[in-house]
């Protein structure tokens, strides 16, 4: 089996910028979301929540400890906790009443939205990091 051809500096050096880009934006989000009320992981709930994969603002235990590559158990406690906190509320699901759908109260939404509006400037950095990572 033929050695792997090593990187080409150029390539070395925007997947070098991407990583630097994406802590940034990691370490923005999490500031930005403490200073809205929200931990960076109730902020990622809420995200998740409204950001539902198929557009309903719902989303289930089970669908965010998917998307959070997270176990059930760690997700149903720090749902519990945004509960606590007025941040989500639990719905029965009108297709299933089996199902219970989460959804983002009217406090977590407004925590959710500043802390989102202020995110705008590094969400565009991070989107032309991956541009050039591209290129």
């Amino acid at each position: 089996m033929p050695e792997p051809t090593a990187p080409r500096t150029e390539e070395v050096l925007r997947a070098a910028e991407f990583r630097t880009a994406l802590r940034r934006f990691e370490r923005q989000s999490d500031r930005i979301a403490r200073a809205s009320g929200l931990t960076p992981r109730r902020y990622l709930i809420l995200l998740l929540i409204k950001g539902a994969a198929d557009g309903s603002e719902r989303s289930t235990v089970t669908e965010l400890a998917k998307r959070m590559s997270l176990a059930q158990s760690t997700v149903t406690e720090l749902v519990a906790r945004a509960e606590d906190a007025g941040l989500v509320q639990r719905e029965s699901s009108p297709d299933d009443g089996r199902v219970v759908k989460l959804a983002v109260t009217k406090e977590g939404e407004r925590r959710l939205t500043e802390a989102f509006r202020s995110l705008a400037a590094e969400r565009r950095s991070l989107r032309e990091a991956i541009g050039r990572l591209a290129d």
